[in-house]
Parts: structure tokens; C-alpha cells; sequence
């Protein structure tokens, strides 16, 4: 039976790390909110990923007093690409929380921390033990396999969470929680991987069940799941007669809220592509249009469904464009499209656009 105690496992992590560990921006960074901004875009997002948008943000917002006080719509634009834009506007609630609740500064106390929105357990163990050093435990995904794997468990990682975060307490070197932490994610990421684990240069190879037991290559489980579903979107870029198109800003709540798109919604059924896009626009924007020629089909992912966006243009005929479901409507030239933040499925709509060479007609 593993003794998850040992100070032997917590020596040889912390061993490697210091010869091994990857050189990030955030890291041993003195400044709490930089290793705030660092975990957030962290999550469920690549660190090469992260690395550019995390420098462009701190560029333009270097303190939490400098979130606060910008406009949403500058702090989802300098995150649009980045997806999962909820963390966004979490961020930028819980900086104007700090400012105006406290002092400006990050806090220091875990159930203070927990409170802000878009922090859970393990975004707050890493930015507590980060930023303060502090003994808290984590458990991003990395550290899942990293733990399932040690513990040799048969079981999906959704059926196991309360035994992973209480073999990451016990694991915990209450003495170097910062460099801990840092190590146990590192490991994840550059050995212990999903695919193709380096077991061979390992430091816990010794204590590994699943390398005893050659299983390395089936743990963790996979889950099932259902096939995702998938919603065909009418979308319609709508022309006015001075060349411009019409875009809409979606609810602050919900999916992609507060970013820009162009309008249309779900095909219903037995319903035709360009049925869905006139009786669309009409219920949502009061507009009578044209649906002209097809534009482009963006197929794209999200966590929980897909979406195929067959964008036609179209023609406004009558009517004045009313947000009746969105929070604002806009007439906008097509040169001035880079200025609104977009969903990334509307970005390829904006290229075809610009290349099409198709203006009001």
C-alpha cells in the first residue's frame, strides 16, 4: 500500500522540478494578480496558448485597480480567441469586487478567495500557494492523471475526485507548497502525459501502480459519453444601403455573453435555410430583409454541442433593427469589424466577408 506521507515522494518530485521544471512568465511572479490572470487563462487552455494572451493582458491592464476600471467590452476583445469567455467576465467582476469591496488587492484568505466568481478549489490552491506559499491543495487536470495513475485506480476520474483531492492533501509538501504544486503540475504536463508517457525518466516511477502494473496506457479510464449534439444556426449578414452590416451583442448572461455577432438563430424543422433566417431576424430584430447568396458554413465545437452556422447575406428592406433579443444592435462598416469582440465561429464569417468582395446591393 503506497504511504501517500512519505517524504521520500515529495523529495524526489521536488528533485526533479528544480533540474526540470518549465520556465513560465507567472512563475515566482511577486505580483498575486499576475498569478490570478495566469490561472484563469489557465484553465481548460494550453500553456503555449496562454503565454501571448497573458502578456497582452497585463500590457493593457497591469493592476486589479486597472481591470476594474475598463470597459467590458476592451476586456473581451483582448481576450477574444482565448474561448470560454465566461472566465473573462469573472475576472473582470471580481477586480471591480476588490476595488470597491476592499482595498484593491488580492486576498489572502481561502473562503475570501472561493467567493470570487469563476474561482474554484483548485484555482484557489493554485493561486494561494503560488502567490503566498501557502499549503492548499490542487487538482487541474494534470494533476488527475498524475494521481490516478500513481494510485493505480480503474475507475473514470469523474467517480473518484473525493479520493484524488484526498491523496493531493496528503501528497502535499506543507514546506514548499509554491514549488509542490508547481512540480506535481509540471509532471502532468511533460511526463505523465495522456499519450506516450516518459515513465522511463519519471521520479515516481518507483511508487507507480500503474507503471507495476503496465497499465499506464489505459489509466486514467475514459468516460462515456454521448455523441455531441448538433444545432444547424440560419445566420444572416445584412447590408444596409450605405454598404454597412448590421451586428448584434449577445445578453450578458449565458453563452459568449457581452461578445458581437451576426444575428440569426436555430433551424426548426422541415423549416429551409433561408425560412430560418427571415423568420429569425424578424422575431429577433423586427426587420424585414432578403436573403441573397450563401457566404460561408462554419462548423464549430463547444464543450457540450456543436454548430454548423450556414451565414447567407441578405438585404435589409424595411424596418428599424430593435434588440428585442440581445442587449444592443449596431450598423457597422465592414473596415470597423476588428474593433468589436467576436466569438471565434463569427471570425472566419468576417474573413470570408472581407474576401468575397460582396457589399450591399
Amino acid at each position: 500500500m503506497l504511504d501517500l506521507t512519505d517524504p521520500d515522494l515529495r523529495r524526489s518530485l521536488l528533485t526533479w522540478y528544480h533540474r526540470c521544471g518549465r520556465v513560465l512568465p507567472w512563475r515566482n511572479h511577486p505580483d498575486p494578480y499576475a498569478i490570478w490572470v495566469s490561472e484563469i487563462m489557465l484553465q481548460q487552455t494550453q500553456v503555449k496558448t496562454v503565454i501571448p494572451y497573458y502578456q497582452r493582458w497585463l500590457e493593457a491592464f497591469p493592476t486589479i485597480a486597472a481591470l476594474a476600471a475598463a470597459p467590458q467590452q476592451q476586456v473581451l476583445k483582448l481576450w477574444q480567441g482565448l474561448g470560454y469567455y465566461a472566465r473573462a467576465r469573472n475576472l473582470h467582476r471580481a477586480a471591480q469586487m476588490l476595488v470597491h469591496q476592499g482595498d484593491g488587492s488580492f486576498p489572502q484568505d481561502l473562503q475570501t478567495v472561493l467567493a470570487l466568481p469563476g474561482i474554484g478549489r483548485t484555482t484557489a490552491g493554485g493561486i494561494l500557494s503560488a502567490a503566498f506559499n501557502q499549503p492548499v491543495a490542487i487538482l487541474d487536470g494534470n494533476v488527475k492523471r498524475v494521481l490516478v495513475r500513481l494510485l493505480a485506480l480503474d475507475r473514470p476520474i469523474s467517480q473518484v475526485l473525493p479520493q484524488l483531492w484526498e491523496a493531493s492533501e496528503a501528497l502535499l509538501d506543507r514546506h514548499h507548497p509554491r514549488d509542490f504544486n508547481q512540480a506535481l503540475m509540471d509532471l502532468g504536463a511533460t511526463v505523465c502525459t495522456p499519450k506516450n508517457p516518459a515513465c522511463l525518466i519519471c521520479p515516481w516511477r518507483s511508487a507507480c501502480g500503474a507503471y507495476a502494473l503496465n497499465r499506464t496506457a489505459e489509466l486514467p479510464m475514459g468516460e462515456t459519453s454521448a455523441p455531441l449534439p448538433l444545432k444547424i444556426i440560419g445566420v444572416a449578414v445584412i447590408f444596409n444601403d450605405r454598404g454597412q452590416v448590421l451586428i448584434d451583442r449577445r445578453p450578458e448572461d449565458g453563452l459568449l455573453g457581452g461578445l458581437w455577432e451576426f444575428p440569426g438563430g436555430k433551424l426548426e424543422a422541415g423549416e429551409t435555410i433561408t425560412d430560418c433566417i427571415r423568420r429569425e431576424i424578424a422575431e429577433e430584430l423586427a426587420l424585414d430583409i432578403e436573403v441573397g447568396q450563401h457566404l460561408i458554413t462554419v462548423d464549430h465545437a463547444y464543450s457540450h454541442f456543436r454548430v454548423q452556422l450556414q451565414v447567407y447575406c441578405c438585404q435589409h428592406r424595411s424596418g428599424e433593427p430593435q434588440p428585442l433579443a440581445c442587449d444592443e444592435v449596431r450598423w457597422v462598416a465592414i473596415a470597423d469589424l476588428d474593433q468589436y469582440p467576436f466569438p471565434k465561429a463569427n471570425e472566419r464569417i468576417i474573413t470570408a466577408l472581407r474576401t468575397s468582395g460582396i457589399s450591399a446591393h
